[in-house]
């Protein structure tokens, strides 16, 4: 469906995962060996859809048991190939459309010499301004979980479009994850800053250079559990080495990897958070939806992009540790 510069409608429905985030076109460029700067290096270049909110939301839905819902900002250069591309993997778009600026775009550079390692260049475009403007209560109505795309906080109107979901989900009883999205970019925003804009969120999922930036602490597992003295539920990732979920100063389970010959590793971050987010909707445990996002992960780092594969190409159109309500 197409929104409008205004608020988008909203689907009637029950117990549904909200992720609010970005939703972008990649141009995938995936290189053999070193760039030959001046030069020409020989790739593969696919153009796809992506968006670290837009992948969240298509991994849950993968995951299947819930409904999902994406609220994201496009231009109206591609917003319909968006909407299609969403509604495929069983995501409902709820799209604003930007008559003034296109869709972000993405290059993502992927070495197939070293494990499918990525390097990122950005042009956020449209989801920038996503703001509190766009934003309604109604957007709550059936949701059971609340996700944030981290990428908010790096402009302005995504910063208090954060601040009223916050607000709008606690008055609601809904709880809210986050995963801080981009090392680079947190970087430049600041640890104090990050952790002062996500007060109140209940589930934080880092990388594990996410983490360690956050806290200044050279070992994952220590900025895990300094992280969970302040938001509920940490998980961080680990990549080949799977993932650690910590609660109240403490790290309560080590989940290892699951075993994947790596094409490109985009995204892998995306698939883990959608699959914990849909294994709880689903009544798992935190450790099982850990163990499920690892599952998701490996899966995705054997695919190109950011997605899961289409369905037509086998795609699935003080607490205990067992607790990530908060």
């Amino acid at each position: 469906m197409s929104g409008s510069p205004g608020r988008p409608a909203v689907p009637a429905g029950g117990g549904a995962l909200l992720v609010v985030g970005d939703v972008v076109t990649d141009v995938v460029a995936r290189h053999r060996g070193p760039l030959a700067p001046g030069t020409d290096t020989v790739a593969a270049i696919r153009r796809v859809p992506g968006g670290a909110g837009a992948n969240v939301a298509c991994w849950a839905a993968r995951a299947g048991g819930t409904e999902v819902r994406l609220f994201g900002r496009v231009g109206a250069d591609s917003a319909d190939w968006h909407e299609r591309e969403l509604a495929v993997h069983g995501v409902r778009p709820l799209l604003v459309v930007d008559d003034m600026a296109p869709t972000g775009t993405v290059i993502c550079l992927v070495d197939g010499e070293a494990g499918g390692e990525r390097t990122f260049l950005t042009d956020s475009g449209a989801s920038l301004r996503l703001g509190p403007g766009d934003w309604s209560g109604a957007l709550l109505d059936g949701v059971a979980r609340l996700h944030l795309s981290g990428y908010l906080l790096f402009s302005g109107s995504g910063r208090a479009l954060v601040a009223a979901a916050l607000a709008a989900a606690r008055a609601r009883g809904v709880p809210v994850s986050l995963d801080p999205a981009s090392a680079g970019f947190l970087a430049g925003l600041g640890a104090e800053r990050f952790l002062s804009l996500v007060g109140g969120v209940d589930v934080l999922l880092p990388s594990r250079d996410e983490a360690c930036l956050l806290t200044g602490l050279p070992d994952p597992a220590d900025a895990a559990a300094a992280l969970s003295r302040d938001i509920p539920v940490v998980v961080v990732t680990l990549g080949a080495r799977g993932a650690l979920l910590a609660r109240s100063g403490e790290v309560c389970a080590r989940v290892p990897a699951v075993a994947a010959t790596a094409r490109d590793t985009t995204g892998a971050g995306d698939a883990f958070t959608g699959a914990f987010l849909a294994a709880l909707l689903a009544g798992a445990d935190a450790p099982e939806a850990v163990r499920q996002g690892c599952r998701a992960g490996a899966r995705a780092v054997e695919v190109v992009g950011g997605r899961p594969p289409r369905p037509t190409e086998g795609g699935q159109p003080a607490a205990s540790c067992a607790s990530a309500s908060g």
